[in-house]
């Protein structure tokens, strides 16, 4: 009997130093975990399937569970859930849910959920749904949802939803829904829906609804729906236009509340006339009248400028000017000019290689019917030097030709 009561006490102390032992070792998993030295994966003074916390990691190649300190690996360092610190990595840095605080890596970062803070990648950063503070990839950064802070990339910058703030990338930046700040493009900048603020681009920016604010461009700016603002720009085109257009070739399609400031300014009510004409100044001339309803714009060539016994010369020309009906058929005009002249080789003769007109005409059209009509031009114009303030030749401007309406 006493044996079998020692055996028996025995048993139960055996028992509950295993159990205990278990639940210290269980409790122990979900406390923080500390410092983890690693070299790989499985290779570390910390498990792989902890749950609990690192304040503290130096490795070749780590994986933890959180990262709530400073994680330095040569290679590269995985964070299942959260980070919270700094996270540097030769390679790549993953986290798998938020971090807050500052990632760095000489090829990618990546995060699942949010960023807030900085990530400094040296070809791509990837954030799953929001980022807000500093972006900077060598190539892209890469945002899910929405953006908020400054974003640099050396060729693309990508945001799923909206951005706010200030995105600049060597190639392009594409918002896919609402863009407020500024975006800079070395060639094109996309927002998909609305753009509050200014797109700088040195080929062209394009948003797909409504504008406000500045769109600049070395070539076109294209608005969707609505400008308030202005465009800059070779070529700039907007379904509404409240505000300013100012480049070479500017087009509205629906509404103008505001002004068109441009070599030709056009809408769908612009009509497309082809003039061909002859005169004492450039002897024959071929051009295009864009003309709205009162004013118009001409953009044409001609050829010889000197006299037919001279060697070959050209001029290209550029007229604005406004016309008033003065009956059914008839109609007076008036436009101001400008001629820059090429002379060729007749500059082997004395005569300067190119040279410069200001021209000044008064124009009386008869319209024939609907499709053609004859016009008589006086007016009044002189030549002068590119490279110093001499004129070379002035007087009385006559020309006549036919006009396709």
């Amino acid at each position: 009997m006493k044996r079998t009561t020692i055996t028996l006490i025995s048993l139960l102390l055996c028992a509950g130093n295993f159990f205990t032992r278990a639940v210290a070792q269980e409790g122990r998993r979900h406390e923080p975990t500390g410092i983890n030295l690693s070299v790989w994966k499985n290779v570390a003074t910390q498990r792989t399937d902890t749950v609990g916390s690192t304040w503290f990691n130096v490795g070749i190649f780590s994986v933890m569970n959180r990262l709530n300190g400073v994680g330095t690996n040569l290679l590269g360092s995985v964070v299942r859930r959260d980070m919270l610190g700094i996270q540097l990595s030769g390679l790549a840095n993953l986290t798998g849910g938020s971090m807050k605080g500052l990632q760095a890596a000489g090829i990618t970062n990546v995060n699942g959920d949010r960023l807030r803070g900085i990530s400094l990648a040296g070809l791509v950063s990837i954030t799953g749904n929001e980022a807000g503070g500093l972006l900077f990839a060598g190539l892209a950064n890469i945002c899910g949802n929405e953006n908020r802070g400054i974003t640099a990339g050396g060729l693309l910058n990508i945001c799923g939803n909206d951005v706010t703030g200030l995105s600049l990338a060597g190639l392009a930046n594409i918002a896919g829904d609402r863009q407020r700040g500024l975006m800079l493009s070395g060639l094109l900048g996309i927002c998909g829906t609305t753009m509050q603020g200014m797109q700088l681009a040195g080929l062209g920016n394009i948003t797909g609804e409504s504008m406000r604010g500045v769109q600049l461009s070395a070539l076109g700016n294209v608005t969707g729906d609505t400008l308030k603002g202005v465009q800059i720009a070779p070529i700039n085109l907007a379904r509404r236009v409240k505000g300013v257009q100012i480049g070479l070739f500017n087009y509205y399609k629906e509404q103008l509340d505001g002004i068109q400031l441009g070599l030709v300014n056009a809408n769908p009510r612009t009509r497309y006339q082809l003039m061909c004409f002859a005169g004492n100044a450039a002897k024959i001339n071929l051009g295009v009248r864009f003309k709205n309803e009162l004013f118009y714009t001409i953009l044409g060539a001609s050829a010889p400028y000197l006299d037919f016994d001279d060697k070959f010369s050209a001029s290209l020309f550029y007229r604005a000017g406004a016309e008033l009906p003065l009956s059914a058929r008839w109609f007076v005009s008036g436009d101001l000019g400008y001629l820059h002249i090429e002379t060729f080789k007749n500059k082997d003769v004395g005569i300067p290689a190119r040279l410069y007109a200001l021209q000044a005409r008064l124009n009386l059209t008869r319209h024939l019917n609907d499709r053609i009509g004859l016009f008589g031009t006086v007016g009044y114009g002189g030549s002068r030097f590119y490279n110093k303030g001499v004129t070379y030749e002035k007087g009385i401007l006559i020309e006549a030709g036919i006009i396709l309406l």
